[in-house]
């Protein structure tokens, strides 16, 4: 199974569109938040993927929730933009939260920089921003879920 994961759009829908022709094989979409109507269209357009949404801070009036447990091939995926965790100050909140809802992947967004870190059985995945990146340059993850393993990978566009 492969996942995308696309953060920090912030009203560039015509990126996130970019990346969801670019990776058609994608079997489930993850988008997490700032600007939830850059991906919302898709969800009608591509109905043979899977495509899961949480809002952000820039998500004004949000219809998405902050948090999601995403099930993925038996893989239990926690899905947040990290606002509401405190992610730019650490990623120890989101850690437990994700543990105490036993998941293998913890997804965040929220800080602008990709990142993946792997510790005591969690993968730790932000995916950057696709389209304001704070460091080294726009971004968006790609999660291969096999019988062998979880491959987290950073995509720079």
């Amino acid at each position: 199974m492969r996942l995308v994961v696309i953060s920090d759009s912030h009203g560039r829908g015509q990126i996130v569109d970019r990346i969801i022709r670019r990776e058609k094989a994608a079997d489930m979409f993850v988008f997490l938040g700032d600007k939830t109507d850059d991906i919302e269209d898709f969800t009608y357009e591509y109905t043979d993927k899977r495509f899961y949404i949480v809002s952000g801070n820039c998500d004004f009036m949000p219809s998405y929730p902050y948090t999601a447990v995403i099930d993925a091939c038996g893989i239990k995926i926690f899905a947040c933009h990290g606002h509401t965790l405190g992610v730019k100050g650490g990623t120890g909140a989101l850690e437990t939260a994700a543990r105490q809802q036993n998941c293998k992947i913890a997804l965040y967004g929220h800080t602008h920089i990709p990142n993946i870190k792997y510790a005591d059985g969690l993968y730790i995945v932000n995916p950057g921003s696709c389209a304001r990146s704070r460091e080294g340059g726009n971004s968006y993850a790609v999660i291969d879920i096999r019988d062998n393993g979880i491959l987290p990978t950073i995509i720079r566009i």
